[in-house]
């Protein structure tokens, strides 16, 4: 899975006004590794409970999530593709980390995401 989340991850960033044009070769070819990363990321956290958890984070949320999807989430223009984009990395976030946490706090590794939610 490392080796996977290391080597084989790639997700270019293009100027804003750029990938506005869906259309556009890479416009396209943007979307298509995001949306190839975020399966990888739900691939990851499925180890959960069987990899030891702080394995799994460190991969799905420091490496993965923080270095590649988040760049993406905020260079794509606040709209419904950006709430799709959200609803999908917060789909595969296992619900139980975040069984002990106390009202309004996060994981430390979801603060950058949490803050782009939140505006």
């Amino acid at each position: 899975m490392k080796k996977s989340v290391e080597e084989d991850v790639f997700i270019p960033l293009y100027p804003k006004s750029t990938v506005e044009d869906k259309s556009s070769l890479r416009s396209k070819f943007q979307e298509r590794r995001f949306w190839s990363a975020v399966k990888l990321l739900s691939n990851v956290v499925l180890w959960d409970g069987i990899v030891q958890e702080d394995k799994v984070r460190d991969l799905g949320l420091s490496k993965l999530l923080n270095r590649y999807l988040l760049l993406n989430i905020l260079n794509t223009p606040l709209g419904l593709d950006n709430i799709g984009k959200c609803n999908k990395v917060v789909a595969c976030l296992p619900e139980r980390w975040f069984q002990d946490l106390k009202g309004g706090s996060t994981l430390p590794e979801l603060l950058n995401f949490s803050q782009h939610l939140l505006q």
